[in-house]
């Protein structure tokens, strides 16, 4: 018998991002490294796979701090056989956890919730120095794991189907819901602790089992995160393996996504890698989550309120350097607002500090790598090619000593080929339009469909925007930036941005494997649509 242990109530963990931004602002590079790893049980070399027991027999990678070039420590990923050996360990784990009471589970992701809540500020940290987000940022995103954890307790009390009448008299139809057995989950750079939350926490009161494989230069956000999880594991006498990790490449990500065993695979990253992994996955008839490209735009009529919009899109277009999936890239401006939109987003643009994300008052941090500060040179060149011109920015800051750039604002044409790939990182596109419909029909043109956003005080344009005319993502604010989504509701799009849902409403339900019962208690045989057997 599983005994889960209560270990402690539940605590919140917002006050703690108050103060935490310059606590260590003025600490040297390197003390803060070594302060964050030792806070968080990490070393300058670690093991990288998890399956109950620390190893690692794969290729030893260095990760850096954007913002220096500093490398911050080393771990030793996955090997093939590293993988497969997991995945043993996983499959066995999860057919023990799916005996447990739903409710039961939710109490151990309960105390991983409070886990996670006493390392929030070296967690946070940490993600700030390894991903280069700015240390708001970085803890906001733990407290969004947090989130989703408080979320995922409530649903393993409400995991419910449905009762479905019978057409056949003493009968009763029901659906029921039972986990599918492993979770891949696949993440990326740009939220190296929350988008393996979503999917872990849910995963976990699903019943289910997770491997996980985090983005390479995050490893030691990925080692961190599965030793705080690791730790209510061993406290509730639970196999290890539940929460696995592989730390690895493309190929353990291929391996992953070819392996029977992986019931479900949970890709987020680019359109082009989450194709590959979708058809891989098709193949062997599994099941796939894919969160893919976004190119997300904003429309500001002449009705909207101005002030609203400008920070709204501040926060939008430069906020994680334009490194979110659900960054604005396109911002189409009412023809009437049009030029005095322009002057004031200029001017708060110039009010940007770009830093050392640890800093105080520092907005925008560094990209993640040489190879991002090459696409923005490539995103800005391709620009002015194809008829545009950079009204804001357009400077790598080759003076600073990380992968830095300049937020840019640029003013081009709606259907540029630049305009309809996805840069990541902070280049704004502007394009004037005349009407609604209009301006509606360029949100859609797009490959991606994850994000929208339209700044109006008017009742029927919101309906319009929101109904079936209106915008095609699987976002679709009114007077709010497309980015910041909350944990209560589903997040995802449409198109090539690949159609999964991760976190809210049923989201859930992507996790689980659904089974519609039917129970005879009649002690006859009617069959369904009358038809007669004898």
């Amino acid at each position: 018998m599983v005994v889960i242990k209560a270990i402690r109530p539940l605590k919140h963990c917002g006050a703690l991002r108050g103060g935490a931004r310059s606590a260590f602002s003025t600490t040297s590079a390197t003390r803060t490294t070594s302060v964050t790893l030792k806070a968080l049980g990490l070393d300058s070399y670690n093991l990288g796979v998890y399956n109950g027991e620390w190893s690692g027999n794969g290729d030893v990678v260095e990760t850096v701090n954007p913002a220096t070039g500093e490398v911050l420590g080393a771990v030793q990923q996955a090997s093939g056989k590293d993988l497969d050996h997991t995945l043993q360990c996983a499959t066995k784990a999860a057919k023990m956890w799916r005996e447990v009471p739903a409710p039961k589970r939710g109490e151990v992701v309960r105390q991983m919730r409070n886990a996670l809540c006493e390392k929030i500020e070296p967690l946070g940290r940490l993600v700030s120095l390894e991903m280069g987000k700015i240390l708001p940022e970085g803890i906001g995103e733990v407290q969004e794991y947090v989130d989703i954890a408080d979320y995922a307790v409530g649903l393993s009390r409400m995991l419910n189907g449905k009762v479905i009448p019978s057409e056949r008299p003493g009968h009763m139809m029901m659906e029921m819901w039972n986990p599918l057995g492993v979770v891949g989950v696949i993440s990326a750079f740009n939220f190296p602790v929350a988008v393996y939350g979503w999917n872990s926490a849910l995963s976990l009161v699903c019943g289910n089992a997770v491997v996980w494989k985090g983005a390479p230069t995050t490893s030691l956000t990925s080692v961190a995160v599965t030793k705080i999880l690791a730790e209510v594991l061993e406290k509730n006498g639970l196999p290890g393996a539940l929460c696995s990790l592989a730390a690895g490449g493309a190929d353990i990500g291929q391996q992953m996504a070819q392996d029977k065993r992986v019931n479900l695979v949970s890709f987020t990253g680019s359109t082009n890698v989450g194709r590959k992994v979708g058809l891989t996955v098709q193949e062997r008839f599994g099941k796939s989550l894919l969160e893919l490209g976004g190119n997300n735009a904003i429309i500001v009529h002449n009705d909207a309120d101005i002030d609203l919009a400008v920070r709204s899109i501040l926060f939008a277009a430069v906020g994680t350097a334009g490194q979110r999936c659900t960054t604005t890239r396109r911002l189409f401006l009412h023809e009437d607002i049009h030029d005095t939109f322009i002057e004031r987003l200029q001017k708060a643009y110039g009010q940007i500090r770009v830093g050392n994300p640890l800093e105080a008052g520092i907005l925008c941090g560094p990209l993640h790598t040489a190879a991002a500060v090459a696409a923005f040179k490539e995103g800005v060149a391709d620009v002015k090619a194809q008829g545009g011109s950079i009204i804001h920015g357009g400077h790598v800051l080759s003076n600073m000593a990380g992968n830095f750039v300049e937020p840019t604002i640029t003013s081009i044409a709606h259907d540029a080929p630049v305009v309809h790939r996805e840069i990541f990182a902070p280049i704004l596109h502007t394009i004037k339009f005349s009407n609604i419909n209009e301006a509606i029909e360029w949100n859609n043109e797009v490959g991606q469909g994850l994000s929208s956003s339209l700044f109006t005080t008017s009742p029927e344009r919101i309906f319009n925007w929101i109904g079936p005319a209106g915008s095609d993502c699987g976002i679709v604010n009114v007077n709010i930036p497309t980015n910041g989504a909350e944990i209560g509701g589903a997040f995802g799009g449409e198109k090539e941005t690949g159609g999964g849902r991760e976190s809210g409403s049923t989201s859930w339900q992507q996790y689980m494997r659904r089974q519609t019962c039917t129970v005879n208690y009649s002690g006859m045989l009617p069959l369904a649509q009358g038809i007669k057997f004898e």
